[in-house]
């Protein structure tokens, strides 16, 4: 694998693109179908009905599609064309092919929904990137994000993975300018993964 600076991404991050590439179709598998529809309601409750929300990392769609169907105005981007093409298909929404560093709207979505995304950032740059897409957000608006519940940083499944914990997670909130409305831990929704934890947060951009 080569990778470029012309790429625009960290290595750890273009590794992270590249699985996705080539176990696209292996990944939505496993995810498309898990129930979130809890964590939906939590998020939701903090969202205007049919208001806009922005699927940051939307992988295969899933959660943009429920969303859509809510009867919410959704805009959707992945990092992988892979991962764009099954989301496409999947949810029957046109999916952007952006990275988080290509983010530039402005004041523009009611909630922002980052499932699982994130954490595939190297820690040194979570801060920079989600401050660019909190600026995404309007004034009032929420962020949900979720990450491995942990402490560390890895590499695992040939994927870089930036764990945090809700007393990790706070104080980065409140340095981009956030307001913190929910932190909690909760389990891995997709079948099979028993024991897996993970930290999950609401923010509101004042």
């Amino acid at each position: 694998m080569r990778l470029t600076i012309e790429s625009g991404l960290q290595p750890e991050e273009q590794m992270s693109t590249d699985y996705y590439d080539r176990s696209g179709a292996r990944f939505f598998a496993d995810s498309a179908y898990a129930d979130l529809s809890q964590t939906y309601t939590r998020f939701l409750a903090h969202v205007p009905r049919g208001g806009a929300i922005l699927d940051a990392g939307c992988g295969s769609g899933r959660d943009a599609l429920a969303f859509h169907r809510a009867g919410y105005a959704v805009t959707a981007f992945d990092g992988s064309a892979r991962m764009v093409e099954l989301a496409t298909a999947h949810s029957g929404l046109p999916v952007h092919h952006l990275r988080f560093e290509d983010v530039a709207w402005e004041d523009a979505f009611d909630g922002i929904w980052s499932c699982a995304s994130l954490l595939h950032v190297p820690r040194a740059d979570l801060e920079r990137v989600m401050f660019r897409l909190a600026r995404a957000a309007k004034p009032g608006g929420v962020w949900f994000m979720s990450f491995k519940h942990g402490e560390t940083e890895r590499f695992a499944n040939e994927r870089h993975f930036t764990d945090m914990t809700p007393q990790m997670l706070e104080p980065l909130l409140i340095q981009i300018g956030l307001v913190p409305r929910d932190l909690w831990i909760g389990d891995d929704a997709r079948p099979g993964r028993t024991g897996e934890r993970w930290t999950n947060a609401i923010a509101r951009k004042p």
